[in-house]
């Protein structure tokens, strides 16, 4: 008699006995269960983190600043975006000529800052902090003509505008302006700035405010940043660069 057990046949797909099988459970998008899907709510936080590291970033570092008018064509147009660097004067530099800056105007340009709703007043500046909404009326970009302790004269025997006596040559101005429509000399004080449009014939510019107090000088310490990149469109994704130095 036989005493052997008989061997059973097994399939090559029948797993040994007490060894598990693999526990993998696929949802129907392939992905394995245990990730959560992302959900609004989810979405809404991730949304919220975003915006607030963007503002950061915006407030200390660079900031898009939309062009809302047609003074400093034809560098910049209007609706560009131009990317602000916020940390060009942070660290002992100092504004050059032929810079383009963003300054606050309050003082110089606007005699105080006009009262609004403070509710509109932050979405508005939150806004255009990440370049969605025209900047505030207080807040203002033009080129530096002359810097601390220049004596800035328009116009010499050619008809340009001299610093120092050095007659400026100008490639950024509008074809067909004239380097200013309003004859002038000043000397500009120190800690402050001489700024023009680079389409002088449609830019409140320095000489607008020569007969206000501070003569239209731009304190250096309410400049914001210097423009150096056009960020928006992409098809003028170009660096703004200074005309003279």
């Amino acid at each position: 008699m036989d005493t052997e057990a008989p061997h059973t046949q097994r399939g090559h797909s029948s797993p040994v006995e007490g060894e598990e099988r693999p526990r993998f459970a696929f949802s129907r998008t392939g992905r394995t269960a245990g990730r959560r899907p992302l959900t609004w709510r989810r979405a809404g936080v991730l949304g919220v983190i975003c915006t607030v590291f963007l503002l950061l970033f915006s407030n200390f570092v660079v900031q898009p600043f939309l062009i809302p008018s047609r003074s400093m064509e034809p560098t910049l147009r209007v609706g560009d975006r131009v990317l602000v660097n916020k940390l060009a004067y942070r660290f002992g530099e100092q504004p050059r000529r032929g810079d383009v800056v963003v300054f606050d105007g309050t003082g110089s340009f606007v005699r105080e800052r006009p009262a609004g709703n403070p509710v509109g007043t932050v979405l508005h500046g939150a806004a255009s902090a990440l370049g969605l909404a025209e900047p505030s009326d207080t807040d203002f970009v033009k080129r530096v003509v002359g810097v601390g302790g220049d004596d800035v004269v328009c116009c010499d025997a050619g008809g340009r505008v001299a610093v120092n006596g050095v007659p400026l040559e100008e490639p950024y101005l509008q074809p067909g302006d004239a380097p200013s429509a309003v004859p002038f000399r000043i000397v500009v004080p120190l800690g402050t700035l001489w700024v023009m449009g680079d389409h002088r014939s449609q830019s409140r510019d320095s000489r607008d405010h020569l007969g206000e107090p501070g003569g239209g000088m731009v304190p250096v310490e309410k400049v914001i940043g210097r423009a150096d990149w056009i960020g928006w469109p992409l098809s003028r994704w170009e660096s703004v660069g200074g005309g003279h130095g």
